[in-house]
């Protein structure tokens, strides 16, 4: 389904009822074929990335950055997987997870069990995900985490009593080519930034939707772009 090239795939439809402009798989190569991509933002170019690139960091959030050096690169904290996880009545459900941190689980004792594999046998890799506190988004806690499900403090925890609940997000496809994250547990907001100042090292938050629609505004869509993809301006994408 992919190609390096710029195929026209006009009919498909991923994650919301616009279709997939069929000038960018990066979108695709996202929300079907699970590929990393970078998540540049529409008004300045920035890219979203972790606070903390290390595994062992699950209480710190995101920012946008609009430089991207060696280290961030190395760590892969430029990279993120927006994976599948189930549907909320017909919408699929994805969770964000970083590249950065991850870690590939020992193989299981005989006998034992472990937390799935992929299918070419091998531990499926435990991502740190984007999580949203329970109360956003109230201006003290409208914040999100970096963090494994079980690993991120208790009002990042489902409201439910699954971890999960906070970590869904609905991922709508904009009309210019762009997507939209929409947490399920509140679903009047998007991911924004405080203050909604969209500038070097913007914290990430989430903000309400004033739009009213879940097609987003320019300020809070995001563009994948595959690695490879980096140096094509955000707004060349219909070229």
């Amino acid at each position: 389904m992919y190609t390096q090239e710029r195929t026209a795939m006009s009919n498909l439809v991923v994650g919301g009822p616009v279709a997939v402009n069929g000038y960018d798989n990066a979108i695709v190569a996202a929300l079907v074929e699970n590929r990393p991509v970078m998540l540049v933002h529409a008004f300045n170019g920035g890219y979203l990335r972790p606070a903390e690139l290390n595994e062992e960091s699950h209480d710190k959030g995101v920012q946008l950055a609009t430089a991207l050096d060696e280290t961030v690169k190395g760590g892969e904290g430029h990279l993120w997987y927006v994976t599948p996880a189930g549907f909320f009545g017909q919408r699929p459900l994805y969770v964000l997870e970083s590249a950065a941190g991850q870690v590939t689980p020992k193989p299981a004792a005989p006998g034992g069990t472990d937390a799935g594999r992929g299918d070419d046998g091998t531990p499926k890799p435990r991502r740190r995900r984007v999580t949203v506190h329970q109360d956003a988004p109230k201006s003290t806690a409208d914040t999100v985490q970096v963090g494994l499900p079980d690993k991120v403090g208790d009002k990042w925890r489902g409201k439910n009593g699954a971890p999960e609940d906070t970590q869904l997000w609905i991922v709508t496809v904009t009309p210019w080519g762009g997507i939209t994250f929409v947490p399920i547990t509140h679903p009047d907001t998007i991911l924004g930034f405080k203050d909604h100042a969209v500038a070097a090292n913007s914290e990430v938050r989430l903000t309400y939707n004033w739009g009213g629609d879940f097609t987003g505004t320019v300020i809070n869509t995001f563009y994948p772009r595959l690695p490879n993809e980096w140096n094509v301006p955000y707004h060349h994408v219909f070229t």
